[in-house]
């Protein structure tokens, strides 16, 4: 096994208003499902890469759920081990955008997560064993998160994370030393922080994430790109530019590639190179993961 991701699964729904939003009404518009969940999204983005993926999450058993699992298996996603729970729902994001397609506000309710206990990480340890990276996002309980790290560190695996909100991301800061990659956009990195990101540099901020012990850190600026920094350098590279359809799911594609870039010893500066390119290809596609992802396209999309 390439990769085990641990985290979220549910349900994108996304409504883009065609005009201006007006509070307290109804407003037209176009609404749109697709699958979603950061841990989810990250690892359907490696199995189109290429990579043998099994996922550890939560879902309901309802028609979403099984929706959800469907699809993942087409997708080469192993999800034999997700926990199918009677009582709870499955995990949805609902998301606003304005008519330049940019996110006014979302809701995410992830209270299927709860279900995944130190006990089920326990049990599926040999996962842990087997598997040449961990990717987590924080949709995990505190509690899980510490089960994460102690069994990666126990089969000496490393543990990339994508901190998935500025209100999960402080459930990171205790184990910013034992990260070996994190991606976080600026208002999130100053959570992992614990401390201000205004009127600091980007490249300042990767580089403080860095000083707490990550091994890697990648701070995101959406149309400005991203900064990166490790302990041997640092540096920012603009995105590419490409046109907008839907930005839901970008930085999940992003920490993918650079997931991908890691497991194949790429250079950094290359791993970021081409989850730039995965955040561009994503952006032009309607659904929260590009349907055609491939290695070739990933390659196709870069700019010399």
């Amino acid at each position: 096994m390439d990769a085990l991701v641990i985290g979220g699964m549910g349900l994108d729904v996304k409504g883009q208003v065609q005009g201006p939003m007006e509070g307290g009404t109804s407003n037209p518009g176009i609404i749109r499902c697709s699958p979603g969940g950061v841990a989810r999204n990250i690892a359907e983005n490696l199995a189109r890469l290429g990579l043998k993926v099994v996922l550890l999450s939560a879902v309901g058993n309802d028609w979403t759920g099984r929706y959800l699992l469907d699809q993942a298996r087409e997708t080469g996603i192993d999800v034999e081990h997700v926990l199918v729970h009677p009582d709870v729902r499955t995990g949805t994001y609902l998301a606003f955008l304005d008519q330049e397609r940019q996110l006014i506000t979302a809701l995410a309710d992830m209270r299927a997560m709860e279900q995944i206990t130190p006990r089920y990480l326990n049990d599926r340890r040999r996962l842990f064993r087997d598997a040449r990276i961990v990717v987590v996002d924080a949709n995990l309980s505190p509690a899980a998160l510490r089960t994460v790290f102690r069994l990666a560190r126990r089969y000496d695996r490393p543990v990339c994370a994508d901190p998935t909100s500025t209100l999960l991301a402080p459930r990171l800061r205790p184990y910013l030393p034992s990260l070996h990659l994190v991606t976080p956009n600026l208002e999130e990195a100053g959570a992992l922080l614990g401390e201000m990101s205004a009127g600091i540099e980007p490249i300042e901020i990767a580089r403080r994430l860095v000083a707490r012990g990550v091994s890697m850190a990648v701070v995101t600026l959406a149309e400005r790109g991203l900064c990166y920094a490790t302990a041997d350098e640092s540096g920012h590279l603009p995105a590419i530019a490409v046109p907008i359809v839907d930005p839901t799911g970008v930085g999940d594609a992003l920490t993918a590639a650079v997931v991908f870039g890691i497991l194949e010893d790429l250079p950094p500066s290359e791993s970021v190179r081409l989850g730039l390119s995965a955040a561009a290809l994503t952006l032009q596609c309607r659904e929260t993961v590009c349907p055609h992802l491939s290695l070739e396209d990933l390659y196709a999309q870069l700019v010399v």
